[in-house]
């Protein structure tokens, strides 16, 4: 075992904590914990500025947003997605009585494959929810032009796509909604936190008000809504954040430049990249272990293990295998082939701006058996 600290998949990104006293002040001194306060209203304004967006709301969490997103777009019946993803793709549609239809992702950038879609649409269909995995985006012109054809609503969980950016444009503009994550472990965090997309004052109204049980005002309430609101002490954190998001991007960017540098032409080594036009934000670096390499993906992560280097298996299993997913017809491996070989291949390295060039040289190392 290394006597080296452990390093992890990822680290948050903190600030100096005596440059957020004086927000906790401001909230203590005017004592507005939530519903909307002075914070959320500041964080909604300077994130649509820095995003590239016209509608945001935010919310306690993704996994909220994703659920209060499916149902403000009235979403029933069978969604066509991803089994290559965080659990809460799937659950928050499990939760709305939704039938996810799971279907095979693109080989190179493992996002849902536009070449897979048409075949799973049955009348039963209603919507889209593809990842931008990794914070790779999609082929959004492809799935659009299949929505558009079956008139279907697209809703992109954008959880790894902060400031994620397709042809120069904001890859979070892209669909009906798109959702993000603000979680500690992701590129811009609020401790806990996330947002949805919109395309228009009015849906960002109906999303608003789902978001806080219904109420439209003290004594009215026109849907069955949910509690997502984002606290003050969450926004007035992000405000802080979003000063140092540049040189953070900038510090992932240069941990994943190392990485691809050192690791071309290794044997049995594959790093996950964008497709052309994409541009990641560098929220993972994961590679695929494949054959040609020395050792199993399992044999390297328990070695890296072994000397205090904590990669993660992201996404093993599929989320197609769980109990929960694993009785539905599209859930069969032999539905999900390239899937179902990434789960067993994949590796996320550790990669946050923190990380130290030394320990960054150390895993490079190990992988490459210098």
């Amino acid at each position: 075992m290394s006597k080296h600290q452990p390093i992890y998949v990822t680290q948050p990104e903190l600030p100096p904590l005596d440059e957020f006293m004086p927000y906790l002040q401001q909230i203590w001194d005017n004592r507005q914990l939530t519903n909307g306060g002075p914070f959320h209203q500041q964080l909604e304004a300077a994130l649509c500025r820095h995003l590239g967006v016209e509608y945001i709301s935010l919310f306690t969490n993704g996994t909220l947003a994703l659920l209060t997103a499916l149902q403000a777009l009235r979403i029933t019946g069978e969604v066509i997605t991803t089994p290559y993803s965080f659990v809460a793709t799937s659950h928050s549609l499990l939760w709305n009585g939704i039938t996810p239809v799971f279907v095979d992702v693109d080989p190179v950038n493992l996002n849902l494959d536009p070449a897979r879609i048409e075949s799973a649409i049955t009348p039963r269909t209603t919507a889209i929810m593809p990842v931008h995995c990794y914070g790779q985006p999609c082929d959004t012109r492809a799935i659009q032009a299949i929505a558009d054809n079956y008139n279907l609503k697209v809703i992109y969980d954008a959880a790894h796509a902060f400031g994620v950016e397709q042809d120069g444009q904001s890859v979070l503009n892209c669909g009906d909604l798109s959702v993000l994550s603000f979680h500690a472990t992701k590129v811009f965090n609020t401790f806990e936190g996330g947002a949805i997309i919109s395309p228009d004052a009015r849906t960002k109204q109906r999303i608003d008000r789902l978001k806080n049980f219904g109420f439209v005002d003290e004594t009215t309430v026109v849907a069955a809504g949910i509690n997502g609101k984002m606290s003050e002490i969450n926004a007035a954190f992000g405000l802080l954040q979003l000063k140092g998001i540049d040189a953070a991007m900038e510090g992932r960017r240069a941990v994943a430049r190392r990485y691809t540098e050192a690791f071309a032409g290794l044997a049995g080594i594959t790093c996950v990249r964008p497709a052309d036009g994409g541009a990641s934000n560098h929220s993972y670096f994961p590679i695929l272990v494949g054959p040609d390499y020395p050792e199993s993906r399992d044999a390297l992560y328990a070695r890296l293990k072994e000397h205090g280097i904590a990669g993660r298996r992201y996404f093993y299993p599929l989320i197609s295998s769980f109990p929960m997913y694993r009785g539905l017809q599209s859930a069969a491996e032999g539905n999900l082939p390239v899937a179902s070989r990434a789960a067993e291949q994949v590796l996320c390295l550790p990669i946050y701006p923190a990380l130290a060039d030394s320990d960054q040289q150390r895993i490079i190392d190990l992988v490459t058996g210098a």
